[in-house]
């Protein structure tokens, strides 16, 4: 795949904080103090979770929406991939509180849902407009060098062995009427931690399958905020944290837990940036010393 010469950001786990998603757009040059586009031809990619855990989900999704359109008639792009919480809000939506046959939450996928982050003003305020972008979404998007998914999993290769079956699988999976399907689809999405102790000369390393199979040489994604599952202190929180030998680069700064949200730039040649810290490079992470 060929790389592109415009500057490319992505972003991850929004989680319904508009506000704080409009500064961070604005900090890069993206947005204006309106949340209208000024990135020109750049391309900004959305890694999925932009409701649930904060004060206006679908303010975030019309954000999305808007800028989409807003960017393409400038000659940029805004990307965005689907999260597990979209999926979650859907399945609560679709399924209320009936119970799952195989999984015991109370209260089915709305119990679950709402025990999971979930806000009722998001489910309440969700429409036909949103429910269809959503069910739009891809899983995966392989983007210059980079392979962007939102969750850090290897069960992506489950549902397909190339970028366009994964979406395909993933669509089949959002327009079934089964419980069962949606279950087995809610929890590969929303599996976590296979990159953490990966390493390249190990046969079964979950790293190289990923890259072997949808292709790219470095690996972005969100899911697993580096507050909480990367032990960085919520102060601590600047910049995009790089692990299992460069090969992967995790992007959730855990605002809902009181991080931020990262605006990262990646380089060509697999570099990245924060948007508000431009001379900085990611900081290195040991595998070996990373929590589970």
């Amino acid at each position: 795949m060929a790389t592109s010469n415009t500057p490319l950001y992505v972003a991850a786990d929004i989680h319904g904080h508009r506000a704080e998603f409009r500064e961070v757009l604005r900090d890069a040059g993206l947005a204006d103090r309106a949340g209208r586009w000024t990135g020109a031809d750049a391309r900004l990619w959305l890694l999925g979770d932009y409701v649930d855990r904060g004060p206006d989900g679908l303010g975030v999704i019309e954000d999305v929406r808007r800028l989409t359109d807003e960017a393409a008639a400038a000659g940029g792009r805004v990307g965005a991939l689907l999260g597990n919480h979209e999926v979650q809000l859907l399945a609560a939506h679709r399924f209320g509180a009936a119970s799952v046959e195989g999984w015991d939450e109370p209260g089915g996928f709305r119990g679950g849902w709402a025990r999971f982050g979930g806000c009722e003003d998001d489910l309440r305020r969700l429409g036909p407009e949103h429910i269809a972008w959503v069910l739009a979404l891809p899983a995966v998007a392989r983007v210059d060098e980079y392979l962007l998914i939102h969750s850090d999993t290897a069960r992506y290769v489950e549902l397909g062995p190339t970028v366009d079956e994964v979406n395909a699988a993933v669509s089949a999976a959002l327009n079934s009427t089964d419980t069962g399907t949606w279950l087995d689809f809610c929890e590969r999405i929303s599996d976590r931690g296979a990159f953490r102790a990966a390493e390249p000369a190990h046969p079964g390393d979950p790293v190289s399958l990923m890259l072997r199979t949808f292709g790219g040489d470095v690996l972005v994604h969100g899911h697993s905020t580096l507050t909480k599952h990367f032990g960085v202190a919520p102060s601590d929180v600047h910049e995009a944290l790089r692990y299992a030998d460069d090969r992967v680069v995790a992007v959730d700064g855990g605002v809902y837990e009181g991080g931020r949200i990262l605006l990262s730039r990646l380089d060509a040649g697999g570099g990245s940036r924060t948007s508000a810290e431009q001379d900085t490079v990611v900081a290195q992470v040991s595998t070996g010393a990373q929590p589970t």
